[in-house]
């Protein structure tokens, strides 16, 4: 069967491309590899750019020329995906050339690909906290980047991740029935998170925590326990009066209320 000669022509330079470029790895002159990487990134094909540049890595350490090549090579790997080893390199490439003028975008982008590393909030946070610390040196070495709405938002985002890896580790006491487990653990989320987009659903699950604990409670504890409970209901109205959680606030109020009429009665 003949292909069309449109597919004839595609394979053509599929195949001259693919022997250029296996030249170009196996040759000893930079420049080759050099010209060849170039572009290779200029096309978007990052992957095969990526393996000359870390190849032309060695033969111009040193050299003038090796500014740039690790700089290409680390922006290489960041739009490959291959986040960790992209830091790695954008961190060599700020601390061998503080005073390039790539030097803001590349504290940037080595920032940018450890927040790419920052994984879903109901794992560890190791990632994000390391993502943090490097947004918040950017922001502190590049005050007046234009870049800083971006890492001001990228800031945000891991905070509120890690805020709410928090307040779920915090509610899982609740979930076993540890209530004074949770009220500890909510304590100190709202202690180290102060203005907390969580607050409001800490609040309520410390109390229904509370509530429940003093309605079960034995009773040389009970009386303490529910007048705590109560108070943690008034708080809780006095600062979100509107909450979606306040009926089921309501309800849980009724119940210590009339478990306090019963154990005066008694």
């Amino acid at each position: 069967m003949k292909l069309p000669n449109y597919l004839v022509v595609g394979l053509l330079f599929l195949v001259v491309g693919c022997s250029d470029y296996q030249k170009a790895l196996k040759s000893e002159d930079p420049g080759v590899k050099n010209k060849l990487a170039q572009s290779l990134y200029e096309e978007g094909k990052y992957r095969k750019a990526a393996q000359l540049y870390e190849q032309l890595k060695a033969s111009y350490r040193g050299k003038p020329q090796a500014e740039r090549i690790i700089f290409f090579y680390a922006n290489a790997l960041l739009e490959t995906k291959n986040y960790i080893l992209a830091a790695y390199e954008f961190e060599t490439f700020v601390k061998a050339y503080p005073k390039s003028q790539k030097a803001d975008e590349a504290y940037f982008l080595m920032a940018h690909a450890y927040y790419m590393t920052s994984p879903n909030f109901s794992l560890d946070q190791t990632d994000t906290y390391e993502a943090l610390d490097k947004l918040q040196e950017f922001i502190n070495r590049y005050p007046e980047s234009e870049r800083m709405e971006r890492a001001n938002a990228m800031v945000q985002e891991l905070r509120i991740k890690t805020e709410r890896k928090g307040f779920e580790t915090a509610k899982q006491y609740h979930t076993i029935r540890d209530y004074k487990a949770a009220m500890k653990a909510l304590d100190n989320f709202i202690a180290d998170n102060p203005g907390t987009s969580f607050r409001e659903g800490a609040l309520f699950v410390q109390f229904s925590a509370a509530a429940t604990l003093a309605i079960n409670s034995v009773a040389y504890k009970k009386e303490n326990r529910l007048e705590d409970a109560k108070s943690k209901f008034e708080n809780f109205k006095r600062l979100y009066p509107e909450s979606t959680h306040m009926e089921d606030a309501q309800k849980l109020l009724e119940d210590i209320e009339q478990e306090i009429l019963t154990f005066a009665s008694n």
